[in-house]
């Protein structure tokens, strides 16, 4: 089948993005590169959480962490995951604007949880003068949570470019592995997030 070939509702496999020896090898593939993405979240995670209270006489995590903002970046990253999985079952029924459009709203969701972000880091900056070279508390927090930020920019790259590139064209069995990988990609730094949610902020606040 060509990459530019649509998939025929009547022999549509139902699950398109296996049905290919190249679909399960991508499939395959992204469990080892998961595999090696919780070892280094593992890490992160050890070295906040050995390094949380030494803060240098600086601001700490209960001082500076407002729980109102991070609540909305949690639901916004979440609701992004379920309009994901919208996407995919649109997918797996082979309507292909519907994905699209369920993609997208998954793509906003996750710039509106960026911006967020981006807007915490700042204020944090400004008003508490908390940088990463603030204390090892800081650097803790910022390689932490900027990781998972960083993660987040480079599934929305992904995101954005698969829906630019196949704009013009149909689902087929080429481009379905990789909207399904990019799928379970984005369940993964949402999970992750859960976990930053409670060990960075809740027990931040908790000290």
């Amino acid at each position: 089948m060509s990459h530019d070939q649509s998939l025929n509702p009547d022999i549509m496999p139902n699950e398109p993005e296996k049905a290919t020896l190249e679909g399960k090898n991508k499939f395959l593939g992204f469990w080892f590169f998961l595999g090696g993405e919780t070892v280094l979240f593992a890490s992160l995670f050890g070295t906040f959480i050995a390094l949380r209270h030494s803060t240098a006489d600086g601001p700490t995590g209960n001082e500076i962490f407002g729980l109102e903002l991070v609540f909305i970046m949690t639901m916004l990253l979440l609701t992004s995951s379920l309009t994901s999985v919208y996407a995919v079952y649109h997918m797996r029924n082979n309507d292909f604007n519907k994905m699209q459009l369920w993609f997208g709203i998954t793509a906003l969701l996750g710039i509106g949880f960026l911006g967020s972000e981006i807007y915490e880091f700042t204020h944090y900056i400004t008003e508490y003068g908390f940088t990463f070279r603030s204390s090892a508390f800081g650097s803790a927090f910022y390689a932490l949570v900027g990781f998972h930020g960083g993660h987040v920019t480079f599934g929305l790259a992904w995101l954005i470019g698969l829906m630019v590139r196949n704009a013009k064209r149909r689902l087929n069995l080429y481009n379905a592995p990789k909207y399904y990988t990019f799928s379970l990609y984005w369940h993964f730094i949402d999970v992750i997030w859960v976990f930053i949610f409670t060990v960075v902020y809740l027990m931040g606040k908790v000290g």
